[in-house]
């Protein structure tokens, strides 16, 4: 009774109409910042490596991006893909794109309003995201707003996305394919998750630095290779993809056959939720980054769901349509094994392992630091310690729990985070449209100043 209740709760939150809202977000902010998302990615890309980190912070913007992707790149990325396009067909993953597209103009205004509008603890650390440029942001009248955020975010945190749904997915996918007891590795898994967050943000962010780039570079690779071997089958499939998001994709094989509603909405809500553009829980670590420009954090911020989805999970499902796999009786993580199984046999396996349990293992440090600044929005700083210690208890026992109404409830207050972030979002749009061209002419009046200085230093040099 309680699990059908809670299903239909779930059902309506992640609904067509929070689809059209968080995609609509996007679409505004994009029309409002010239569609920076594509004009300044170059600039967003060459920051996340020169970044000055200049300003007020606890990390390097580097290491908030890490942090944030580690958050992000997640089982969604290979779970995720495989069911958008298992439901929808390869017309699926374009509407992953326009979702990703738009979500990158979603990310650079979070990250913009998480610097513009941040605190310090006392602690001395900086704390910021959606509940704090709520308050500060909209005003006071709005604080209930930005509690309901922090409790959402807390809930998500401790229930699902940071815990439960990724334990097992480590546990069970190590038991499956490497024959490992669920026991001994949930006790390494906890006892690594204790060392790194009992730590802080700084030995999470550490953590993050050398793991994600890892992760991300060896998936690539693999990914890539896969595409080489079947080279002459990339052409089919980017067909595939474009006259499936427009008129569907017929039945064949084990594939029941999609129409064209059904693969916008499988692209869309798989992006979004790979990618959390809107959601709100990347901001929460942005407002650390060491900057004195919002926009500058804005722009490092959006690479991140450029990376997520354009990227990852756009390699994901390529593999999985050029393999043909897609038209199995498979799904899920079982269905890209299969897909990577068809270009490097028997390693596939273990392969996908260690690639699921990476994302897996980087989203529970990502996710352990959100609900940390949530819970400290609500109840201060006295609530870090006893926090990190119940989020290590649940993670010892999220392996034994399969609990169906915990999986529904997270997923439902994942998705309410949403409601009120986008709120902001479109309240302040006026902010980040101000801080935008504010940044963009410090940048214009700093390279004349450059492009003058060396012509002085020249025309010295040569009467000289």
């Amino acid at each position: 009774m309680l699990l059908d209740i809670l299903n239909r709760m779930d059902a309506f939150v992640w609904g067509p109409w929070l689809l059209i809202l968080l995609v609509g977000t996007g679409v505004y902010l994009s029309f409002r910042l010239g569609f920076l998302q594509f004009t300044k990615l170059p600039r967003a890309i060459r920051l996340i490596f020169f970044a000055r980190n200049r300003g007020d912070g606890d990390i390097d913007s580097f290491r908030a991006l890490c942090t944030a992707l580690a958050a992000t790149v997640g089982t969604g990325n290979i779970v995720g893909v495989a069911t958008a396009i298992k439901l929808g067909g390869p017309g699926a993953l374009f509407w992953m794109w326009v979702a990703a597209f738009f979500g990158m103009a979603t990310k650079y205004a979070e990250g913009c309003l998480a610097v513009k509008f941040r605190d310090v603890d006392e602690y001395g650390n900086m704390a910021g995201g959606p509940m704090y440029y709520i308050e500060m942001g909209l005003g006071k009248k709005w604080k209930p707003l930005a509690m309901a955020f922090a409790l959402f975010g807390t809930m998500t945190a401790m229930l699902g996305n940071g815990t439960t749904t990724q334990v097992n997915a480590i546990t069970s996918s190590l038991e499956a394919s490497l024959g490992i007891p669920i026991l001994p590795s949930v006790f390494v898994l906890t006892v690594l998750v204790a060392i790194i967050t009992f730590g802080g943000l700084q030995s999470i962010a550490k953590a993050a630095e050398k793991i994600v780039p890892a992760m991300a570079v060896l998936y690539f690779f693999i990914t890539v290779a896969l595409l080489v071997i079947f080279y002459e089958r990339i052409p089919t499939a980017f067909i595939a993809v474009i006259e499936g998001a427009f008129t569907g994709t017929a039945a064949a094989g084990g594939f029941a056959g999609a129409g064209i509603m059904l693969a916008i909405r499988s692209g869309i809500a798989r992006g979004l939720f790979s990618n959390e553009s809107g959601l709100g829980s990347a901001p929460i670590v942005a407002a650390a980054a060491k900057t004195k420009w919002p926009a500058e954090q804005g722009l490092i911020s959006m690479t991140g769901t450029f990376i997520d989805t354009i990227i990852i999970c756009t390699l994901t499902g390529l593999t999985i349509i050029i393999s043909g796999a897609w038209l199995s009786d498979l799904n899920g993580a079982a269905l890209t094994q299969a897909a990577f199984s068809e270009g490097l046999g028997y390693i596939a396996p273990l392969i996908l392992t260690v690639s699921l349990t990476l994302f897996a293992f980087t989203t529970i440090l990502g996710w352990n630091y959100y609900g940390e600044r949530c819970l400290v929005y609500l109840l201060g700083v006295k609530a870090i310690k006893p926090y990190r210690v119940m989020y290590v208890i649940i993670i010892a026992g999220s392996a034994f729990l399969q609990l169906e109404e915990i999986w529904a409830l997270a997923d439902i207050v994942n998705g309410l985070m949403a409601i009120p972030n986008l709120i902001a979002l479109l309240g302040l749009s006026g902010i980040v449209v101000t801080e935008t061209k504010k940044y963009f002419k410090h940048l214009e009046i700093r390279d004349a100043k450059l492009k003058a200085y060396k012509e002085r230093h020249i025309k010295h040099i040569r009467e000289y």
